[in-house]
């Protein structure tokens, strides 16, 4: 199984607001960097976004390191938030309805294809893939601007 390095951000003017999303994927000595936006959306739609849009990208099922600066995302994973709403049919632990159930169900399915790591990196500070992300994904939200 391929082992691939995935650093995603998501980036948003407002909340809601114009946003953008961006990705750096990297396997050996190939990288790539996607990116892309909306006019009106939220942080955490634009954090979602940009991990699936990184792992709709792998054409077979590989090992994944993922890197991201949201808690929201890594933690749904990593406190196993997302088995809980599963559990619960898409309901918080206060019962209320699963913001953005949509894409966590994309990112769910996706999951399942993928061995996916996720890990928490400290946004706004010395990483450099991450800085990049960040880059990329706040010149996608100032398109729409």
């Amino acid at each position: 199984m391929d082992e691939i390095t995935i650093y995603t951000d998501g980036a948003c003017s407002g909340n809601p607001g114009p946003g953008g999303w961006a990705a750096i994927l990297m396997f050996g000595n190939i990288k790539k960097e996607i990116s892309g936006g909306l006019p009106d959306t939220t942080n955490n739609i634009m954090e979602l976004t940009a991990v699936i849009e990184a792992l709709k990208l792998l054409k077979r099922p590989c090992r994944v390191n993922l890197y991201s600066d949201s808690a929201y995302v890594v933690n749904a994973f990593e406190q196993k938030w997302i088995y809980g709403w599963l559990k619960n049919n898409w309901k918080t632990s206060n019962k209320e309805p699963v913001k953005n159930k949509e894409l966590w169900e994309e990112l769910y399915s996706l999951t399942k294809i993928h061995n996916v790591t996720f890990n928490k990196v400290k946004g706004h500070s010395t990483n450099e893939y991450n800085n990049r992300c960040d880059e990329l994904a706040v010149q996608e939200s100032q398109k729409f601007k």
